[in-house]
């Protein structure tokens, strides 16, 4: 049977067959987060035990399950660029114990390793492991024994969990108040969680640490009687970029505020940024980062059942009309406020990028870097409660101004 460490990682899986090598290739939606070094992965047989060893760029979320008919291994990852690995080199190395091997894009967000076994097996060892330099690399260790028929039918055939598939991203948005009438209702996004923990540092993580910053900004925003504030999540779990914007419509939100504190491998970078959308980053920064989040193209919040593409772009393309001033006014605002409270700012602290969660067409979303863990003063301010607390008083301030300035705008719209 699969061993406690693997059921704990297993937390998702696609319950629909497998697609064909051609589908795989040519998925028109793909958009990496990780790549697959094909000069250090290996494929390989110790005694009966199979062993591979896939090196990425990155660290990912990961998931796998067996299937039978022929017997087969099925890895899914939140995703990797699969293109640089030389699958006939792999199955070289182990003639006869593993009948196919293939890899690729399997639906939006999701990528897919398939390794057709000769025989049942089953994990006998299973672990994500992280380079210590700069937490960037990564290397997913499998080991597969031989394991009785009866034994593997049973695994095949365990039902899957709660929680195990994708909640679907609500497709029709409650009606929303109008602007100016109530308080604010607020989504606060911790990036990353749970498999996916995001930059990592001298002990820390993004998640945790965001996890951490959302909370106590939401009891800023609660206490300043500026909001209403829903989470995406509450702790350290995992929860798809498409789940998160769904999350935001399906509280009717006025505002989403994306939270991150992100590692960059090259360079110094120090200080705050605040980013909005844009159909393409603003420089070449932003275009790594974007990579490093953007996962999905979302097509949520509006209601496009029964449109064709051209519709549906029309009806996404009208709501950002309106929707995309408001939120460069939003993030003018926030960077206003942190600088009127003296706190450290990028050198280029208004940015914009193809960052998902901030796809969202009817929600004014913004994503804020609050600084960057690889720089040692940035890490030291993220983990201070007082520069946390001052932040927070900051952002509660641009939200509380910004609010007015967005409310008394619906008036001039209207005369």
């Amino acid at each position: 049977m699969i061993g406690t460490f693997a059921r704990a990682i297993a937390v998702l899986v696609l319950a629909a067959g497998l697609a064909s090598g051609a589908a795989l290739a040519q998925s028109p939606q793909f958009s990496a987060l990780a790549r697959a070094d094909g000069t250090a992965s290996r494929l390989w047989a110790e005694d009966e035990v199979l062993a591979l060893d896939l090196a990425l760029s990155h660290a990912v979320p990961w998931r796998l399950r067996f299937l039978a008919g022929p017997p087969r291994l099925v890895v899914d990852f939140r995703e990797v660029d699969f293109r640089g690995l030389d699958t006939a080199r792999l199955m070289a190395g182990v003639p006869g114990q593993v009948t196919d091997l293939r890899a690729g894009p399997v639906r939006d967000g999701w990528s897919r390793l398939v390794v057709a076994l000769d025989r049942p097996r089953l994990v006998a060892e299973a672990e994500l492991r992280t380079a210590q330099r700069g937490g960037e690399e990564a290397l997913l260790r499998l080991r597969l024994a031989p394991a009785a028929a009866a034994d593997f039918a049973a695994e095949v055939a365990r039902p899957d969990p709660p929680g195990w598939t994708l909640p679907k991203p609500a497709r029709v948005a409650p009606p929303r108040k109008p602007r100016g009438q109530g308080p604010l209702v607020v989504v606060l996004d911790p990036g990353h969680g749970g498999l996916d923990p995001g930059a990592e540092r001298d002990g820390h993580s993004e998640a945790q640490l965001m996890l951490t910053f959302a909370r106590e900004l939401k009891e800023a925003l609660v206490r300043a009687g500026v909001a209403r504030v829903v989470m995406t999540r509450e702790d350290d779990s995992f929860v798809p970029l498409e789940t998160r914007v769904a999350i935001a419509h399906q509280a009717v939100a006025d505002v989403f505020l994306s939270l991150h504190a992100d590692a960059l491998p090259e360079g110094v970078a120090t200080g705050a940024t605040v980013y909005t959308l844009a159909a393409a980053a603003s420089d070449e920064a932003s275009a790594a980062l974007a990579e490093r989040h953007d996962r999905d193209a979302l097509m949520s919040g509006v209601d496009l059942t029964g449109q064709d593409d051209l519709i549906a772009g029309v009806l996404m393309d009208m709501a950002r009309r309106e929707t995309s001033p408001r939120a460069g006014r939003l993030a003018e605002a926030l960077v206003a406020a942190m600088r009127e409270a003296r706190l450290t700012l990028h050198k280029v602290p208004r940015r914009a990028a193809a960052f998902s969660v901030l796809k969202a067409p009817d929600i004014p979303s913004v994503l804020i870097e609050l600084g960057y863990m690889s720089s040692p003063r940035d890490l030291a301010r993220l983990t201070d409660p007082a520069w946390r607390a001052q932040m927070a008083g900051a952002i509660v301030a641009g939200l509380a101004g910004w609010a007015v300035e967005d409310a008394a705008a619906v008036g001039l719209l209207r005369q």
